[in-house]
């Protein structure tokens, strides 16, 4: 036999799995075949990596195809000049091609920017661990080699590893309940990432170990004759808290090594649940509990299916300890997760349950498909994956289990998207709580619906804490207010440019838009503002490709160009939203030009007026005698950029409205505001801005922006403001 296959061959001949050991065979074989002249950084042959993962797979209980693509996982990747998987399938079957396409792909990442790839590959891994969980238990398994091996890589790489593997990898190990996995993962990431810490926690568990030498036994025995005289059949295990655990608690909850009352800990294992409670009440018989350390995980399972009872007690030399009371089973779930459950193609049926225990990972794929924000993704990934529980109740009694800190709209949406959609408010315990009200263990939870209700709000999304509900909130808002999250989105970018101190014209902001959008597959302008009026990315991740976009313009619009080119380039076919398109405006004999109106002077049809050619901003439009005209006539530089400009003439139907500006000095009388609303209401006079300034003598001055048709409409409601008994005098435009 390979020396190389011995470790292997030894676990599944003690395994009480009916392995098919030929194909392993194969399978070895093939892999040293293709490793064969390759070696890693710790000098070993490179073959040496995939059998010591795939003895860690077969720890795990895993079935033969999941062994053999432990074997096979960097063949496609290392020498793909060799093999591919059309002749993996050949050779081992589809669903070991398939597991091996699963971890390569989750490596097989190709983007420009770092965190966007690392967030990439962790999308890639939910999507194959959607596929088959088995790819997830395989890649657990090489990370544990990779973390038992990092010693031989650069210290700046063995942070790097160690980090991701503490923030990914283990949090991801205890989704899924692979205790011994993640327990693991945590110690050796810690042991590179804070040496002196670890190295801390350590001496102390040598010191309060050495102190106490053989004080787990004689508990283990007090509890044994009790049991043993209940006639309870059992078996026994003691442990000390891991390292990692124990810094966690000192550094991250701020405790004291003494303030640990689960250092020392004991496990009681016996055949039924009904045992599991009895055994509970003997021990409180032998050793005085500590209030509210009490937990039960048998009726309430965490949501990684661990399952078992846990309580404090202070022993007979008042030493703390904790007491985990479990079944069989459940010992073997707290162990291997949800790969104790996994029933493999084997002409067995696949668990009815397995798709509901791993529902999270379909939700974060969900949450996923209603956002293109990285950020996002990874804001939700990190609730999923590494909150703390909280356990509620409904009304009916049912278990829901939602990240600490939620509040009762994700319970809502995590009932189901119509309760949410419907939601108005919510009772916990009977008493009617605010929507952002965040719910205790226990708490029982009645959310109040009406079909008057037209939707969630899109502050919701500020309040929410879980991917799903603000999957769902922005699921509902993209589907039925697309107009509305245009103009949101639209407006969201306008305010970030004007903060920028940035300008241009509509068309050129929606090509740079467009330009953005295409850049993350959106297809256009209007699809972006879309996107980011319901929630699915936030403006700030691509605000710095925005402003790019926008000094290249200032770039380009340095160079000079004559009247004529100015005007070529602004025509437009579709008018830009602020400026009223062309507006009736004719510009050297030609329509369709793109203005604006100069807020200087508000030009009314009726009125002289001349354009100006500004610098890719389009034209402005001024009255001809308006002041700023006067003065920029006098710059020489300046008369090739007037163009002469008309109104259209109009066949007496709808007119546009123009913005007209009034200042009106009035005596400060009580009522004159409503009066002169009264009169523009009377003649359908919209009012767009109002404000008010006392005057030294008494008097007030009104400034008022109106719409208006044109100069014989405005002559109009200028003669019917003087009517106003109150009313001195009214004057066009404000004068300081």
């Amino acid at each position: 036999m390979n020396p190389e296959f011995k470790p292997l061959f030894d676990v599944i001949s003690k395994s009480e799995k009916n392995y098919d050991v030929d194909k392993i065979v194969n399978a070895f074989e093939y892999s040293a075949k293709l490793h064969e002249g390759q070696f890693r950084l710790s000098g070993e042959p490179y073959i040496s990596h995939p059998v010591s993962v795939a003895v860690i797979v077969a720890e795990l209980g895993l079935d033969t195809d999941s062994i053999c693509a432990a074997l096979l996982h960097d063949t496609v990747e290392d020498c793909s000049e060799r093999t591919n998987l059309e002749i993996l399938a050949k050779m081992f079957g589809k669903d070991v091609a398939n597991l091996v396409d699963g971890l390569t792909k989750i490596i097989q990442v190709q983007v420009a920017d770092k965190e966007e790839a690392h967030i990439e590959n962790i999308r890639k891994m939910l999507l194959a661990m959607n596929k088959d969980i088995r790819v997830i238990f395989i890649k657990l398994c090489d990370r544990l080699h990779n973390m038992r091996t990092l010693g031989a890589k650069k210290e700046d790489r063995q942070r790097a590893i160690a980090l991701e593997t503490m923030y990914i990898y283990a949090p991801l190990a205890h989704r899924l309940g692979i205790q011994k996995i993640k327990q693991e993962l945590e110690n050796i990431s810690l042991y590179y990432l804070d040496r002196i810490g670890y190295d801390e926690v350590q001496e102390s568990i040598k010191k309060k170990y050495g102190m106490n030498v053989g004080f787990i036994e004689d508990a283990k025995k007090i509890i044994s004759d009790k049991l043993s005289e209940n006639h309870i059949n059992f078996y026994m295990e003691g442990r000390i808290k891991s390292v990692y655990s124990l810094y966690r608690k000192m550094y991250s909850q701020n405790r004291a090594f003494d303030e640990i009352y689960d250092f020392y800990a004991v496990r009681i294992i016996v055949d039924t649940e009904l045992e599991c409670y009895t055994s509970l009440g003997l021990v409180h018989e032998l050793f005085k509990s500590v209030p509210g350390r009490f937990k039960d995980y048998i009726s309430t399972p965490k949501p990684n299916l661990y399952r078992s009872l846990h309580t404090a007690v202070i022993g007979r030399s008042g030493i703390p300890f904790e007491i985990q009371i479990r079944t069989k089973q459940m010992h073997e779930e707290a162990e291997y997760g949800i790969a104790a459950h996994w029933k493999y193609k084997s002409g067995e049926e696949s668990d009815s349950n397995m798709d509901e225990k791993l529902r999270w990972i379909a939700k974060i794929l969900e949450s996923d498909e209603n956002t293109r924000d990285p950020d996002e993704f990874m804001r939700s990934f990190k609730t999923d994956i590494f909150h703390d529980e909280t356990f509620v109740f409904t009304p009916k009694g049912d278990v829901i289990s939602l990240p600490l800190g939620a509040t009762v709209i994700d319970f809502a949406y995590a009932i189901h998207s119509a309760v949410g959609n419907k939601m108005m408010g919510a009772k916990i315990n009977g008493v009617i709580v605010p929507i952002d009200r965040v719910p205790k263990n226990g708490d029982i939870i009645e959310i109040l619906t009406s079909q008057s209700t037209k939707g969630p709000s899109r502050d919701w999304l500020k309040i929410v804490k879980t991917g799903e509900a603000r999957s769902k909130i922005r699921q509902w808002f993209k589907k039925e207010r697309r107009a509305e999250n245009i103009v949101v989105g639209k407006a969201e970018v306008d305010k970030e440019i004007k903060r920028l101190g940035k300008t241009c014209t509509e068309t050129q902001l929606n090509d740079i838009i467009s330009t953005v959008a295409k850049r993350i597959g959106i297809n256009n302008a209007e699809d972006f503002y879309n996107t980011l009026g319901f929630g699915g990315l936030s403006l700030q991740r691509f605000l710095p490709k925005i402003k790019e976009e926008l000094e290249k313009l200032e770039v380009d619009n340095e160079k000079p160009l004559t009247a004529a080119e100015e005007i070529s380039k602004i025509k437009t076919v579709t008018p830009p939203r602020h400026s009223r398109g062309h507006g009736g405006i004719i510009i050297d004999g030609e329509a369709g030009c793109q203005v604006k109106f100069a807020k200087c002077c508000n030009p009314l049809p009726g009125d002289k007026i001349v354009g100006f050619v500004t610098r890719g901003f389009g034209i402005s439009i001024h009255k001809t005698d308006c002041p700023n005209i006067i003065a920029s006539r006098r710059n020489e530089e300046n008369l090739s950029r007037w163009v002469v400009a008309e109104w259209e003439k109009t066949d007496g139907g709808a007119q546009e409205t123009y913005e007209a500006m009034l200042q009106i000095t009035a005596t400060d009388g009580i009522g004159v505001l409503a009066s002169i609303s009264v009169a523009l209401a009377d003649m359908k006079v919209s009012i767009s801005q109002i404000n008010t300034q006392a005057l030294k003598n008494g008097d007030m001055v009104i400034n008022i922006i109106v719409g208006c048709k044109s100069t014989s409409h405005y002559e109009a409601i200028v003669s019917k403001l003087r009517s106003i008994p109150s009313v001195l005098s009214v004057t066009r435009g404000f004068i300081s």
